[in-house]
């Protein structure tokens, strides 16, 4: 027997003699989390009667579950235990059981790898740096024909994928919700809670090994001003107001996902955020269609520069696609990521949000953040790209790009007049 088979700790094991179909774990810092549902996996491969079982093991990118799981899941696996061999493929990151059972690792940020797949048992790994949608929209339904299980594991950073699942789960008797504090569960010695809250921040400390969900997210650009706008009640219901018209800010992304901001400005300089729309691989000719189903009197369309760059399988530009669909996008300004981020700051104090519409926008305006330097253990000029990245780079694009017209609204024509053979959605 190899020495690295895996002993459940007190905690694990008590979490393994209760888990459902759908179970929710929110654990402090070196819980052993990971090491736990890497073997629920194992197990579950192992003891199928099927000949086609599928896993998967899902980090938020794929180069984290290559970093953190990938060797776990070998060392676990013991190569020929219990006369069950397992091959594994290190360009795919899959386990091959011998008795056809596969486990495969992947990564949120590529929602597109992981369409079209049928799976029995599903892991998320630190769930709060994944788009919900990964679940709601890819994962979910794969699992439905096979009445396949999801596990959900991670710790906090501030309300996003993770608190959507808790709450949800907290109240469903269908799902299993346990939340595993350090304080509570003694793993960590408390000479060493002690010394890591001397050396973290509070809202570290908290969030951390204490599992909060309100500690600020470290290093967050406009993590303070959308808190701002909570207090203020500027995050509430806001109304489309039909006599003006609605502009639009994109990130259009070519392999990943696309973001738009539905935006009306409104008398002394404020703005009504009234809408945000997101969504990966689909062509432009989609988002039209999003354009018509809004039914919105839309004004000026902003793009990023990069639109204007030619195609190398259509030798056309993405400008030129959108002005045949009938959208005539004016281009934000190249200037600086700073200096956009400096100019989102200038207007959030002047945006009112509509909490419903723009949920998935505004949790990623609040965890958009710098990236940080492991080898100066401090954050970076620049911003971590990751799931947030779409809806910042949006809002950036409308905080840069966007021009009240000096004479009033320039003629437009609602989303349902759309003319296909020439009519344009927007002003001509």
């Amino acid at each position: 027997m190899s020495s690295d088979l895996y002993v459940p700790r007190e905690h694990q094991a008590r979490i393994e003699a209760k888990l459902d179909r759908f179970s929710v774990l929110v654990c402090h810092r070196r819980f052993g989390k990971t090491v736990l549902s890497v073997n629920r996996l194992i197990r579950a491969a192992r003891a199928t009667s099927r000949d086609d079982w599928r896993g998967a093991y899902i980090a938020p990118l794929y180069r984290q579950a290559k970093t953190v799981v990938w060797d776990e899941l070998k060392r676990y696996c013991g190569q020929g235990l219990d006369g069950c061999t397992v091959k594994f493929n290190e360009s795919e990151l899959r386990a091959d059981f011998e008795n056809g059972a596969r486990i495969r690792l992947f990564g949120a940020n590529n929602p597109d790898s992981l369409r079209g797949m049928y799976l029995d048992g599903v892991v998320f790994d630190e769930v709060a740096q994944m788009p919900l949608r990964v679940w709601t929209e890819v994962i979910r339904p794969a699992l439905s024909d096979r009445r396949g299980w999801a596990m959900f594991i991670g710790t906090p950073r501030g309300k996003n994928a993770l608190y959507e699942i808790w709450e949800k789960a907290r109240l469903d008797p269908d799902w299993l919700a346990a939340m595993y504090r350090a304080s509570e569960t003694r793993i960590i010695p408390a000479c060493e809670l002690d010394a890591s809250a001397r050396e973290m921040s509070p809202e570290e400390y908290e969030q951390e090994f204490e599992c909060s969900f309100t500690a600020a997210i470290r290093g967050a650009y406009f993590g303070q001003l959308l808190a701002d706008a909570d207090r203020e009640g500027r995050v509430t219901d806001v109304r489309v107001d039909p006599s003006m018209p609605v502009h639009t800010a994109w990130d259009l992304g070519m392999s990943d996902s696309t973001s738009i901001w539905f935006v009306q400005a409104r008398p002394g300089g404020t703005f009504a955020v009234v809408d945000y729309y997101e969504a990966s691989g689909e062509g432009l000719d989609h988002y039209a269609k999003v354009l018509d189903a809004r039914g919105y009197k839309y004004g000026t369309h902003i793009a990023p520069h990069d639109i204007r760059v030619r195609e190398l399988g259509t030798g056309k530009s993405r400008l030129e696609v959108a002005r045949s669909l009938g959208i005539r996008f004016d281009i934000a300004a190249n200037i600086p990521i700073q200096d956009g981020i400096n100019a989102v700051r200038t207007i959030l104090p002047r945006c009112w949000f509509d909490e419903n519409r723009c949920a998935a926008g505004l949790e990623a305006l609040r965890h958009y953040r710098r990236s940080f330097n492991d080898r100066t253990a401090d954050f970076s000029a620049q911003p971590l790209h990751d799931w947030t990245s779409h809806a910042a780079d949006g809002f950036r694009y409308f905080a840069v790009g966007f021009r009240q017209p000096e004479s009033g609204p320039r003629p437009s024509r609602t989303a349902n007049n759309y003319n296909p053979f020439g009519g344009s959605r927007v002003r001509n």
